[in-house]
């Protein structure tokens, strides 16, 4: 918003803070640096606080108040499902499996480009008690045809105003650690037009945006269109976030975008990813992707080239083999990445990093809590890594919009929030088998769709009635050394999560570093915990004086307390062995998770050949 409601001056031509030429930033000099092996060593015998916890039930957030908003250039783009999503997965893992990140991370930090984006007050989420501890990322590719995306083959600035999100993935982290969930959203999908904020992509700003050629400004609040990726382009990130959780009901706590400039990059940082295909691969657009069949290492053009081709007359089905080959692609990044020839290389690691930072901006994400996160999903098997794509009837509709299957994305959603199973998840790493492959690989089409199941997404699902049950649980109290806890302050007095956390510790309680979230405010204090922790909390609760208990998904052996204005003291724990009995609640869907038997569903085991 202009302060003195002149027309503004033309915007900077040289391109939005994600498109930044490196060599403008001072790289710093790490080579006298502890080496990576021994960084690792001393992080993973520190005591590092659990992240499971580092959002309120509410979806709160860590660094809300930091957030600035940042300049942003006309973009446009044609088709890079998960291109640019890549650039990001890498860069967290890299960021995230290894400690060596402590080395410079306050120098990263300040590199880092940050962007309002969140929304964690939203009443789009769906049974925040059960999201307690995860993280959800959005991760979204932004359109550009500046500077090296022209010489790419982005195309012309000219044709097109603005920037949209052609690529938009939302992962979801749970509590436990145990696994990784990607799904992938078609940047068509057809959605119900929603009032956002306008959002002006030149300048980066929230607020009323001046038209130059009618001289006026639009209103404070915009009309999206039809696609999800005009939320991006109308309402900016704040936009896309909001719709996102409408669909989804996953309480988003990290916004991540990234320029697909950055993508070859990033594939080169890593000295290539390798990919496979039975025959050669000939683009009716692009030409040659890939010159011969088999398995081959590609470097970041041809990369690139891969994850975009969408007319290989050899599959037969459009951009359903172009999803399969991205998410067989993001596998096998996964899989390099976290190899012990990118996590024990200085240089290389160095290089995926900066990478990250040149071609991003974020909300709420600093690289301790990438750091952090990553101990926390050290040793998860690759076939505990599932990516999907989201359910649609696989027909456009009248404006060439993907119709979505509303009932199948609910299931598909709840069964995140419950941490249930996904089709193709292993504990041994184990590839799929090519029956059970081709099963869950096939297209998500539908000859015969129930007008309510392809509703418009974003017109609202009607929601599963939410049950709440109290339970009575007998236990006997634990010894507090075996119980592993966590405390958080929804208080406003500063500081008495830490005492707490000191109180606990002196009973013999093994205390994790406190919870500095945003809780929020709660007159009673709650005690959280999972299924099969019941000992622990009657234990932790019997301490706490009027302490309300609730079972939640996600939490594994960890009990969470959050200390309400009801805090007095924490009392001396009952005797191991003391019989005790506590009230419980639980919320929860009435209504069975049912997933669909066609998901296209990609496992991080998968190395099959296709």
């Amino acid at each position: 918003m202009s302060d003195g409601g002149t027309a503004s001056p033309p915007p900077p031509s040289d391109g939005g803070p994600w498109e930044r030429v490196s060599a403008q930033q001072p790289p710093g000099n790490h080579s006298q640096g502890v080496p990576v092996a021994e960084l690792i060593a001393r992080v993973n015998a520190s005591r590092q606080p659990d992240l499971a916890t580092y959002r309120s039930p509410a979806g709160g957030r860590l660094n809300s108040s930091d957030r600035t908003p940042t300049t942003a250039a006309r973009r446009r783009h044609v088709g890079h499902l998960i291109a640019r999503s890549a650039t990001v997965l890498v860069a967290v893992s890299a960021l995230a499996m290894t400690g060596a990140a402590w080395q410079w991370q306050s120098a990263k930090d300040r590199l880092l480009t940050s962007i309002a984006a969140l929304d964690p007050d939203s009443s789009d989420i769906r049974d925040p008690s059960a999201q307690v501890g995860d993280e959800n990322f959005l991760i979204i590719g932004v359109d550009s045809r500046i500077g090296a995306n022209s010489e790419m083959g982005a195309g012309d600035t000219e044709i097109v105003e603005g920037a949209r999100s052609d690529t938009i993935m939302l992962v979801n982290i749970p509590a436990s650690r145990k696994r990784v969930v990607a799904v992938s959203f078609p940047r068509d999908l057809a959605i119900s037009p929603m009032n956002c904020q306008a959002w002006n992509p030149e300048t980066g700003k929230y607020g009323p945006v001046y038209d130059q050629s009618s001289g006026e400004w639009s209103d404070n609040e915009r009309l999206t269109g039809t696609k999800l990726n005009s939320a991006y382009a109308f309402g900016g990130p704040k936009c896309l976030v909001k719709v996102i959780q409408k669909i989804s009901g996953l309480a988003i706590n990290r916004f991540m975008a990234v320029d697909f400039a950055g993508f070859a990059k990033m594939v080169d940082a890593i000295g290539g990813v390798e990919v496979c295909s039975t025959t050669p691969l000939e683009d009716g657009e692009l030409g040659t992707v890939l010159a011969t069949a088999g398995r081959q290492t590609v470097d970041g053009t041809t990369a690139l080239n891969y994850v975009r081709a969408r007319t290989i007359e050899s599959e037969g089905n459009g951009d359903y083999g172009r999803i399969k080959r991205q998410q067989l692609f993001l596998a096998s990044l996964m899989r390099s990445i976290i190899s012990t020839e990118t996590l024990f290389n200085i240089e290389r690691l160095d290089g995926v990093v900066n990478t990250f930072i040149e071609d991003t901006y974020v909300d709420n994400v600093k690289t301790r809590d990438l750091v952090q996160l990553g101990q926390s999903l050290q040793g998860i098997n690759a076939g505990h890594i599932t990516f999907v794509t989201l359910p649609t009837t696989g027909q456009p509709d009248d404006e060439g919009n993907e119709v979505p299957r509303t009932q199948d994305i609910r299931a598909l959603f709840d069964a995140i929030i419950d941490d249930k199973p996904l089709p193709g998840e292993n504990d041994n790493n184990e590839t799929l088998s090519p029956l059970t492959a081709a099963t869950m690989s096939t297209a998500t089409t539908s000859e015969s769709v129930s007008p309510e199941s392809s509703a418009d997404i974003s017109s609202g699902v009607e929601s599963d009635q939410l049950l709440t049950t109290t339970e009575r649980v007998k236990v006997v109290a634990g010894d507090p050394r075996d119980i592993t806890m966590q405390v958080g302050n929804a208080t406003e007095t500063a500081g008495l999560a830490t005492a707490a956390t000191q109180e606990f510790e002196a009973y013999g309680f093994k205390v994790l570093d406190p919870d500095y979230s945003d809780w929020g405010t709660k007159s009673t204090t709650t005690v959280y915990y999972s299924l099969g922790n019941e000992q622990a909390a009657a234990t932790v609760a019997a301490t706490l004086p009027g302490a309300r208990i609730e079972r939640i998904n996600g939490l594994g052996e960890t009990v969470q307390v959050v200390l309400g204005s009801d805090f007095k003291v924490v009392k001396y724990p009952q005797a191991s062995g003391t019989a005790l009995s506590v009230s419980v609640t639980h919320t929860g869907s009435s209504t069975p998770t049912k997933l669909p038997l066609d998901l296209t569903v990609t496992n991080g085991a998968d190395v099959t050949c296709e």
